[in-house]
Parts: C-alpha cells; sequence; structure tokens
C-alpha cells in the first residue's frame, strides 16, 4: 500500500469522473473530427487518465470499469494520463467523492497504511502526512496500534481520540497528492512521467 519510491503496476479498474461526447473544449479541431472521451481516476494508483469508450456507449460519472488486459466492455483503450488541472469541470467536482468511495470499498488496503506506517525522518512520520493528523493525533495512533493492528475504520476511530472519518483523511491527502505535482512524499499516488 505505502508507495513511497514505489514502481507502480498498471490500472486495471477505473471509476469514471466525466464523459465528454464531443471530446475536450479546448480541441481545436471541427466537430466532425473529434471523438467522445471519458475521463476517470484508476482504482489502485489514483491515476487520472483519458479514456476512449466503445462506440455507442457512453459511461456514467462512478461508474467502475474495466481498464486492464483482454475484452473491454465499456472502454476501448487508455489514450493518455492526464494532470488534475487537464481534467474537466465536472470530472474535478466529482474526484473528490469518486476517492472517498474507493477508500471505503478498499477499507483493508487503506487500513494497512495506519497500521504500517512508519517514520520518515527524525522529525516526520508518514502519518502526519494526512490533513489533520499533528502530534498528538500521531502519538494516538501509535500506541494504540502497539496493543494491536485495528481491525477497521471504525476500531480505529473508537480506540483513537480525537480522530474522526479516517478515509476523508486518506482522500484528502490522495486529493492534495494529484493537484500538486512537486509534493514531497507521495504515499498513494504515482508521479506524472518525466515529459521527453
Amino acid at each position: 500500500m505505502i508507495t513511497l519510491g514505489k514502481k507502480p503496476e498498471k490500472e486495471d479498474i477505473a471509476y469514471i469522473l466525466d464523459y465528454l461526447p464531443y471530446g475536450r473544449s479546448d480541441d481545436s479541431r471541427p466537430m466532425y473530427q473529434k471523438k467522445p472521451l471519458a475521463q476517470g481516476v484508476g482504482e489502485k494508483h489514483f491515476v487520472l487518465m483519458e479514456m476512449a469508450s466503445k462506440e455507442n456507449v457512453a459511461p456514467k460519472s462512478q461508474d467502475k470499469v474495466y481498464i486492464g488486459e483482454g475484452d473491454r466492455p465499456v472502454i476501448d483503450h487508455v489514450k493518455r494520463r492526464i494532470t488534475f488541472n487537464e481534467l474537466s469541470h465536472g470530472a474535478q467536482m466529482e474526484l473528490p467523492s469518486v476517492i472517498e468511495k474507493i477508500v471505503l470499498t478498499n477499507e483493508s488496503r487503506f487500513l494497512s497504511f495506519f497500521n504500517d506506517a512508519y517514520p520518515i525522518t527524525t522529525r516526520l512520520h508518514m502519518l502526519e502526512l494526512l490533513p489533520g493528523i499533528g502530534k498528538k493525533l500521531m502519538w494516538g495512533i501509535i500506541e494504540e496500534k502497539k496493543k494491536g493492528k485495528f481491525a477497521s475504520f471504525k476500531d480505529l476511530v473508537e480506540r483513537v481520540k480525537g480522530l474522526h472519518a479516517p478515509e476523508k483523511l486518506i482522500a484528502h491527502r490522495v486529493l492534495d497528492e494529484l493537484k500538486d505535482e512537486t509534493i514531497k512524499y507521495r504515499i498513494f499516488t504515482t508521479p506524472m512521467p518525466p515529459k521527453r
């Protein structure tokens, strides 16, 4: 789960953020040359992407679609990876709730962050990278973890006083990592490949 310095695998599942039946608004080609596009986010590494849907298929926001190898019923192919700023306004608005949905759907995967987090430097712990977690909450989580791993988000919230909605903390961190391409520490996302 913790991806500091790891090489990413390809995404197999994506969630649709927006469907653009006439392509991107900044595409200056004539209307008849434009193709429908879907913008989405990967389930594993939160990779933002543009995808070409199959002919006569119009995916809806928050649809979960298969984009891996083999037969893809909704998506024909992934066109390219994009940045947060290249998302349509609608996709940017949809992204926070889709990220939270991914976190809640994969609770055990994200719970492992709280169970396996470690110090990054002598002054900074991974837990402190989550918005809203300072030294007090960090120590509360570490002390409770010594008594036994957390079994669920509910268990985590019940055992650590002052901690509320861990899925929202993770979703905020993912959003921060997607918005800031120069962020120093990435826990849940992978950086854009360098431009050639």
